[in-house]
This record gives C-alpha cells, sequence and structure tokens, in this order.
C-alpha cells in the first residue's frame, strides 16, 4: 500500500532550460579542472569553499532560467493524485531555486532534499524516507530519468516514470 510519495523536480513537475554548456563551462573555470563530469561526483569531491562557489553558480543559472520553466502535466496531475498522503521532494537544483519553484506553483511537501543536503539520489531517497518515517515498500518515487528509477528500486520503493 502506498502511503506516501516521493518526487523529483526537474523533467518531473517541471522542465528548468538550464544552460547546462554554460554552467559546466563555469564549473571548470571554479575547480580548475578540464572535465567536471560527473559533475556530482566532481563537486562532492571539493573542499567547502570551491563548493559553495560552484553551488551559488548553479543556483545563479537556475534563476536565469526560471522565466523559462514550464509545467509537465503527467507529473502535475500525480502530484494531485497524491496529495492526500505525505509528498517528498529530492531534487539536484539549490534550496532558493526550489523555494521559488513552489512559490510559483503553490506547491508544497512535507520534506525537500536537495543538492545541499546530498548530491546522490539514493541518499535524497533514503534521507526522504526517513524523515518521513516509511518503509520503502509503502513509497512511490515518482521521476523521469533511468536513474531516478534506479535509484528507488535500490532502496526498494516503487517506481513511476514520467514522460517528458
Amino acid at each position: 500500500m502506498i502511503e506516501a510519495a516521493i518526487f523529483d523536480l526537474d523533467g518531473t513537475l517541471v522542465n528548468l532550460p538550464i544552460d547546462y554548456e554554460g554552467l559546466y563551462a563555469e564549473f571548470k573555470k571554479i575547480t580548475g579542472k578540464p572535465c567536471v563530469e560527473p559533475v556530482t561526483k566532481t563537486i562532492a569531491e571539493l573542499n567547502p569553499t570551491l563548493k559553495k562557489r560552484v553551488f551559488e553558480t548553479w543556483t545563479n543559472m537556475e534563476f536565469a532560467a526560471l522565466p523559462r520553466m514550464t509545467i509537465v502535466e503527467e507529473g502535475m496531475t500525480l502530484y494531485q493524485q497524491y496529495r492526500n498522503l505525505p509528498r517528498a521532494l529530492v531534487t539536484m537544483q539549490g534550496k532558493k531555486t526550489v523555494q521559488r519553484i513552489l512559490e510559483a506553483l503553490t506547491l508544497s511537501f512535507n520534506v525537500i532534499i536537495t543538492r545541499e543536503d546530498s548530491l546522490d539520489r539514493i541518499t535524497q531517497i533514503k534521507m526522504a524516507m526517513e524523515r518521513l518515517r516509511l518503509k520503502p515498500e509503502n513509497v512511490i518515487v515518482i521521476g523521469d530519468r533511468e536513474t531516478d528509477k534506479t535509484a528507488a528500486e535500490t532502496v526498494g520503493c516503487k517506481f513511476k516514470m514520467v514522460k517528458n
């Protein structure tokens, strides 16, 4: 029985057209590394000062994309479907960006886990379940990528793929 839903944000509830090519170029400048992919691994290994600069740059790029944000209808339908259950949000977007998006769309979640909490989706899902105090078999994760599906299944959650 599903007792809670955990949602991804970008690609699942909204499309946030971030200039990733430009973002990665900025990351290379900040880190001094010629290759920053996989980005989450590179960022996780940075010292706190560089990580803070990377996160600030990332947030600025997200803010620049906000005026062009669009809604993912299937994701919003699922959000409404699970409106009476506890809901969590797991995302690689930053806290400030998430706050703006949620306010603009009047969405609410019992738990919000962002990149500042963890850069690993499996860890994000586990953190959300711990805060919701639920077992994985009673939770559905809703996302738009195979990596979301793999993370959900690794933790033991059910999964629903949103087609974007």
